[in-house]
């Protein structure tokens, strides 16, 4: 239960865990805002610093009195070093609102915690021990300060009053605390236009591990096309050569039309891998060239409809291969007689759309791992969605859009 939930049920408050939270809380409090007016006192230069700890631990100290997590409203800085952290924390607000609160609790808020729990805390504990103060002195107490107890039935009677007070008074503290989590959260915690920045910040982060990605692709592409697949070419050559020199019919030449076909077959392996890391067609004629050629390839005939300019290289790299994965299993489970692939770019929305349609026999489910739930992270990675509409009996539809800004003529 919630501590605002609680407070709405003002007799079954006292008996909850909160009150005893909410004391917590705000005692707590007190210890925390004496300790701040002590640092802002004898070490004021360092406040800041010391304001940004201390933030950290008033949102750890929230959840005494609030279950829902208070995030951190700072930002990682992107450089190493103390510099980079302290150039960074300068420029974010949440600094600055850190520092008001820090403020705020070292000279007005704790002194009104420590007034909220004497009132209520005090005064009914003052009453509460009129028996105990009775016994001690023997003859007469003082209770309060004002009211005079001479016998025992008064002394009970004051105790009995104390405990309702106590009672009544805890409604109005749970509240008080609850409005005090509430400035405090509203200080602390990320506003929405920094959890916007912060959710832009990971977008950002995430395109440029994406395009680092797809810059160690094509080296390895390039590595694997121009070092080993030129050595096995030449391998390749030097055996068919060393095959005509040798005597027809005989152990030897049976032995180097052997390794010849071998190196052969490892070659035709090695291009299909290396066109499936980055094909070259991609990368120097495009996303529309590189489906066109990808559909001339695939085992089910396939129509297609591009209208594409040259796009980021990431984006063209998702996409093709979506449409690649696409097609493919289309040609292994789908039993369809033909499929159409449509790519288009829309410049009013900066988007990317690309559609593939097949007749078969649908039923198409990414959780059997059909391949394209990782496709669909990927194209993620680029806030870009994959939706797939296969029903029994088909048709299937795959939709892919990415969202890209317009490309330079």
């Amino acid at each position: 239960m919630d501590l605002r939930l609680a407070l709405a049920r003002p007799l079954v408050f006292p008996r909850t865990a909160w009150p005893w939270r909410a004391v917590a809380y705000l005692g707590s409090g007190v210890v925390a805002g004496g300790v701040a007016l002590a640092g802002l006192l004898l070490a004021a230069p360092l406040f800041v610093v010391g304001a940004l700890a201390l933030g950290r631990f008033e949102r750890w100290r929230l959840r005494a009195v609030d279950r829902a997590p208070a995030a951190d409203p700072h930002r990682t800085p992107t450089a190493p070093g103390l510099a980079a952290w302290a150039r960074l924390r300068v420029r974010e607000q949440a600094t600055w609102r850190e520092t008001a609160y820090a403020l705020l609790l070292a000279t007005v808020l704790w002194p009104l915690d420590l007034l909220a729990l004497v009132v209520v805390l005090g005064l009914p504990a003052a009453l509460l021990s009129a028996p105990v103060q009775l016994a001690l002195d023997g003859q007469e107490a003082k209770v309060v300060k004002a009211y005079l107890v001479t016998d025992y039935p008064q002394a009970l009677a004051a105790a009995l009053l104390g405990a309702v007070l106590l009672l009544v008074l805890l409604v109005p503290l749970g509240a008080y605390a609850a409005a005090r989590a509430a400035l405090a959260r509203a200080l602390l915690a990320p506003r929405d236009a920094e959890l916007r920045d912060r959710i832009g910040e990971v977008t950002r982060s995430r395109a440029r591990l994406v395009a680092a990605f797809e810059a160690e692709r094509r080296r390895i592409e390039r590595d694997l096309h121009d070092g080993a697949q030129q050595r096995l070419v030449a391998l390749t050559m030097t055996l068919g050569l060393a095959r005509l020199d040798a005597p027809p019919d005989s152990p030897l030449a049976a032995q180097l039309a052997k390794a010849h076909d071998e190196a052969a077959h490892v070659l035709t392996e090695l291009r299909e891998l290396i066109h499936g890391i980055h094909p070259q067609v991609l990368a120097d004629y495009g996303l529309a060239a590189a489906l066109a050629d990808a559909a001339d390839r695939s085992a089910v005939p396939v129509d297609t409809e591009l209208h594409l300019p040259r796009l980021p290289a990431p984006v063209e790299s998702a996409a093709y291969f979506a449409a690649c994965e696409g097609l493919a299993n289309i040609g292994r489970h789908s039993g369809a007689d033909k499929a159409r692939l449509t790519a288009r770019y829309d410049t009013g929305a900066d988007r990317l759309t690309l559609l593939l349609h097949d007749d078969g026999r649908g039923g198409a489910d990414p959780e059997r791992g059909s391949g394209l739930t990782g496709l669909a992270d990927r194209i993620a990675v680029l806030d870009g969605t994959l939706t797939i509409s296969s029903p029994p009996g088909g048709p299937t539809l795959i939709r892919v859009e990415i969202p890209c800004p317009t490309p330079s003529a």
